[in-house]
């Protein structure tokens, strides 16, 4: 047998051993120039490593920047969208220049926190003082009780000492501001590699850059749109994790196949896996904003673990569930969990490294004494006594939120937050003409209001798109719209453990800026299964094109209408009063 002969001999043996979607595939090529008489023109077969890569990503994506106007609308058409959010962010962004909801805390124990190193005590009623300019009426030898992790805090620090000082409004917000921003170029990018599409990817992008609870917390000091942003990182790097993993068990059973092996129960294994290593940083950091990232390590963990089970299935391995298992899910679970908790404590690096601390000293005052086994060094001693500490402040935590029940106007059920029930006013005031920011020759009063309102159409959509997506995501197996549903899973269902009649916690519908970019994720999915599951140049894809479009425009022009009352421009009180479409939102 010649050399040509023998090789031709070993593919067509390890095409027969290949179990599964890729063996089939392999095996219906076998009879097509082979296995059955000869046809006059065989087609010529794709390389194994092509015939991978479409089973294992699909066709979409790997067209995805073939064409040099792809790749330019890729970068350009996303600068465009961060642009549009820039502007809505950054335009009078020290508009109303009074600490408003929750800056009152956070936006003071950041500065605090870069002044000292610590969160300081205030004195009673400081805020006048703080927004008149006077930013260091803190006790510098007492710290203040916190109840939430720093990262957040050091995000508004950083954005106040970037800015010269805290004397500034737009410098308390800054940070905010800036991370919004990136959100959106975040987004776009995300959705781009999701969907194959450059066009959802744009429309995904604008539709956050326009959202009126995006816009309102880029323009707030407060700690969830860290935690949104952190949260996104993550599953960026993950959809990342998921397309390199892809690409690297396509090149490795290749080599198996086309060495004249079987793949066979087991398949290889793809090595360290850098982007779910960034992936498990960011949801640590996440979780060093609120400790609410817990519930997406836990969602975003067993979704790339999914996708770990469905790639080794779809290559052709045999105990493709066992092999996941053992190759992807424990590695995984031993690379993110530790990597997320030492994230996690690194991040209270400056609470170890100062004496001030709340609590840093707890241990060593009240005696708790490390145990038997524990080594006398004396680093060893520190450490435990610093661990220690934390661990009752973490204690102090814990029951602080868990007892939170105290009355509040704007408190709300999660039930009504995916249509925005009950959304909560950061920030409102009335003038009479010719007071304030009114305008003298206005006719009547006007008002002005920061009001945490996702555009409202955007949201109906979204909340009617969800069952939608979860049952298409069902019948054919659609990895997208699982995607985007886990993460509204991760930051909305726990939550409802917190409310009656489970519990009578105090939450505020504001906290829906976590899963907002997931909520438009799912939405866009509807557009690309339309525009995926309709001929080119078909009278059906001309329609689904056009709704998208007057979608797009309908989104937009309501976001012109709100945009005043997210922003606290001054307005006639009567068109306030029109935009109020639901008694609840007053």
């Amino acid at each position: 047998m010649s050399q040509p002969e023998a090789t031709g001999a070993r593919h067509a043996a390890a095409r027969q051993a290949l179990p599964g979607t890729f063996g089939a595939h392999m095996r219906r090529a076998a009879v097509s120039t082979g296995a059955v008489p000869a046809v006059a023109h065989p087609e010529p077969e794709p390389p194994v490593r092509d015939r991978l890569l479409r089973d294992l990503l699909g066709e979409r994506r790997l067209a995805l920047g073939r064409t040099a106007s792809d790749r330019f609308w890729a970068m350009f058409g996303a600068l465009l969208v961060t642009a549009v959010a820039a502007a809505a962010r950054l335009w009078e962004l020290g508009r109303p220049g009074k600490l408003v909801f929750d800056e009152t805390y956070y936006v003071k124990e950041g500065w605090s926190l870069a002044s000292l190193g610590f969160e300081a005590a205030w004195p009673d009623d400081p805020n006048p003082a703080f927004e008149a300019g006077d930013v260091s009426s803190y006790d510098a030898d007492e710290a203040e009780y916190v109840v939430h992790p720093p990262v957040g805090k050091w995000m508004i620090a950083l954005g106040m000492r970037l800015m010269g000082g805290a004397q500034d409004p737009v410098a308390w917000r800054i940070a905010s501001a800036v991370i919004g921003v990136l959100a959106v170029f975040l987004l776009v990018r995300i959705a781009r590699r999701l969907f194959a599409s450059t066009a959802l990817g744009l429309v995904a992008g604008l539709l956050l850059a326009v959202d009126g609870e995006a816009i309102v917390h880029s323009r707030t000091g407060l700690l969830d749109q860290f935690l949104m942003f952190w949260v996104l990182v993550g599953f960026g790097c993950l959809v990342l994790d998921r397309e390199w993993a892809r690409r690297r068990l396509a090149d490795r059973v290749a080599q198996i196949v086309e060495a004249g092996g079987a793949v066979g129960k087991y398949g290889p294994r793809l090595g360290w896996r850098w982007w779910r290593f960034a992936a498990a940083v960011s949801l640590g950091l996440s979780c060093g904003v609120k400790w609410s990232g817990l519930y997406f390590v836990a969602a975003f963990g067993l979704l790339t673990v999914v996708w770990d089970l469905t790639a080794r299935r779809a290559a052709g391995i045999e105990r493709w569930w066992e092999d996941a298992l053992v190759v992807d899910a424990v590695p995984a679970a031993l690379v993110m969990l530790p990597t997320v908790v030492l994230v996690y404590v690194a991040s209270w690096s400056a609470w170890f490294a100062h004496p001030m601390s709340y609590l840093r000293n707890w241990a060593e005052v009240n005696g708790a004494a490390p145990p038997g086994w524990w080594p006398g060094w004396g680093w060893a001693q520190g450490a435990w006594e610093a661990g220690r500490s934390l661990l009752e402040y973490h204690h102090m935590m814990w029951d602080f939120h868990n007892g939170l029940d105290s009355e509040h106007n704007y408190a709300s059920h999660p039930l009504g937050w995916i249509i925005q029930w009950r959304p909560t006013s950061f920030y409102w005031d009335k003038y009479a003409p010719g007071q304030g920011p009114c305008p003298a020759d206005t006719v009547g009063d006007c008002a002005t209001a920061v009001t945490s309102l996702g555009n409202p159409l955007l949201w109906w959509l979204g909340a009617a798109a969800i069952p939608v997506v979860l049952v298409l995501s069902l019948r054919y197996r659609d990895w997208r719209g699982a995607a985007a549903l886990t993460g509204i899973a991760a930051g909305w269902l726990p939550w409802f453990l917190y409310s009656w009649p489970l519990a009578d916690r105090t939450i505020f519908t504001f906290y829906s800026i976590v899963f907002t970019p997931f909520v438009i994720l799912t939405l866009v999915h509807l557009l690309a299964v339309g525009l995926e599951r309709t001929p080119r140049r078909s009278a059906d894809r001309r329609i689904v094109v056009w709704l998208a479009a007057v979608l797009v425009v309908l989104v937009v022009g309501v976001s012109a209408l709100y945009y005043p009352i997210w922003t606290a421009m001054p307005v006639p009180y009567e068109y306030w009063q029109r935009l109020m479409l639901l008694p609840s939102w007053i």
